[in-house]
């Protein structure tokens, strides 16, 4: 792909988020029209004001398609809207930021690309592949899903240097030759890594195969010689490993209706000869990172003691073997992967401590948008009678809380259900309690966060842990899980300046 093919196109951007600003710069710097739109008719367009674009609030009407060449989606933007779908009708071709960034790549012979999705850990996994690259002497721009998208600063990218993208479920589902613009031929990284499958954003697709599906695509379209990155502890990239991995899996719900897609990657795999890696926290594997007793490996070489992690929680353990595997691939040395693991604390709004203050330790987990995610928060503290003050609530994705609700049961001393969700997940864990004839922790239920970290203040003693790990989205109140945990960081810092 030429950028100079863009030159006096119509172009349509929907959604005025970040991934919406790069499209828009990277699409006016090429010379095309440019107009964006956005279903909120007060979002802030003061990114744009500087370019030449047009402007269209409050709705997406279909005369926008009118002339048009391209529509480019932000990732929050999904391809059952209307307006897509007329485009289709039209066969207006789609695309979006990170499918760009990859066939600029490509057609630049930039790289090594190196991209990483799954349902959890993909930000902390990219981030610790960029640092891993870096601690080994390489340049590395880190981008897709995360930080400030690449799109608009390729031109930055010099030959040789990774490119790190993160990507997610929505910028994936666009990675379609029926409908995408340009050319897929080899188009994909030459390190793809799916760290892992399991439920989530299915308020946003139909289901878990059609969710499925879109992260596959990551491996639909790759050179020869890429190297592909899969989790040997999740039965889903487990079962898709074309034979490396011979344990016996138990079979996944049926409700998932996944068999026919698991068979087709797996035989897309399997008639591949270029590398397979895996990780495993549980032993051994043929190539790539694991867990060893209580050392992590890397193609046998030690990375180091588990008790030099900084970070907190099993869960990190497989994030830091999944970058060790992915960074290798790609050039990574095994002293800049232990330099990382032994000093890498982890990335704003994981598993974040904000306050230690009166006894009392607060902890931000804001990024855990999913039952599953909050979970593996909660297991990051030992069982061992610590009283730990629960923040759990947000916009639901309708997802399954059982497990989530029998962790809470064992571990929480108190719940406080806030937003959206809140009263669901208040009453859910109650439910699971009586089933299981257990006592419930005491448990209440407010509107806002702000409610939910006033009368978490008023409940901690010294000893106490509280932690704000969702398992819902933002979007009932916040732009995204950022800003709802920089709201709870504020929050918890007038609490500890009023109390010293």
């Amino acid at each position: 792909m030429d950028v100079a093919e863009f030159a006096g196109k119509h172009i349509v951007i929907l959604g005025l988020a970040r991934q919406g600003q790069a499209l828009a710069r990277f699409f006016v710097a090429a010379g095309a029209h440019v107009t964006v739109s956005d279903a909120s008719p007060a979002v802030a367009a003061t990114q744009l004001r500087d370019l030449p674009v047009r402007t269209v609030l409050g709705g997406h009407p279909f005369s926008l398609l009118d002339a048009c060449d391209l529509l480019c989606l932000s990732g929050g933007v999904p391809p059952q809207l209307d307006i897509v779908q007329e485009a289709m009708r039209r066969q207006i071709p789609l695309s979006n930021d990170s499918l760009l960034t990859l066939q600029l790549a490509k057609a630049q012979g930039l790289g090594p690309v190196l991209a990483i999705t799954g349902s959890s850990g993909k930000t902390t996994t990219t981030t610790l592949v960029g640092m891993m690259l870096e601690a080994s002497g390489k340049t590395v721009h880190v981008g897709g899903n995360i930080g400030t998208p690449l799109l608009d600063r390729m031109d930055r990218v010099a030959q040789g240097d990774a490119i790190v993208l993160e990507l997610s479920s929505f910028q994936l589902e666009l990675f379609d030759p029926r409908w995408a613009w340009g050319s897929f031929e080899a188009l994909g990284p030459q390190v793809a890594a799916i760290l892992n499958l399991t439920p989530n954003h299915l308020d946003r697709h139909p289901d878990m195969a059609a969710y499925a599906a879109a992260k596959f695509n990551l491996l639909r379209h790759l050179p020869p010689e890429a190297t592909v990155v899969l989790n040997a502890d999740d039965p889903v990239t487990r079962r898709v490993a074309s034979g490396e991995w011979r344990v016996g899996d138990p079979p996944l719900p049926s409700t998932w209706a996944m068999d026919a897609l698991l068979e087709e990657v797996q035989s897309l795999l399997a008639g591949r000869h270029s590398p397979l890696a895996l990780f495993s926290r549980r032993g051994p594997v043929v190539r790539g990172a694991w867990l060893e007793g209580d050392t992590l490996l890397y193609q046998g070489a030690s990375i180091c003691r588990r008790g030099d992690v900084k970070l907190r929680g099993d869960h990190n353990v497989s994030n830091l073997l999944a970058a060790s595997a992915i960074s290798g691939a790609a050039g990574a040395t095994v002293e800049g992967m232990a330099a990382v693991a032994r000093t890498f604390t982890g990335v704003p709004h994981r598993l974040e401590v904000v306050a230690e203050a009166n006894g009392v330790t607060w902890i931000n987990d804001s990024i855990a948008t999913s039952p599953e995610r909050a979970l593996a928060g909660l297991r990051s503290f030992a069982d061992d009678g610590q009283t730990l003050i629960l923040l759990a609530g947000g916009k639901d994705k309708n997802l399954p809380w059982d497990t989530f609700a029998d962790e809470v049961a064992a571990r929480v001393s108190f719940l406080i259900g806030f937003g959206h969700a809140g009263p669901m997940i208040v009453e859910k864990i109650q439910e699971r309690s009586a089933f299981l004839r257990q006592a419930a922790p005491s448990t209440a239920v407010v509107q806002r966060l702000d409610d939910a970290v006033a009368l978490a203040a008023r409940a901690a003693v010294p000893g106490t842990i509280v932690l704000l790990s969702p398992g819902g989205t933002s979007f009932d109140a916040y732009r995204d899980f950022e800003e709802r945990g920089e709201h709870f960081r504020r929050l918890v810092q007038q609490i500890v300046c009023h109390s010293i």
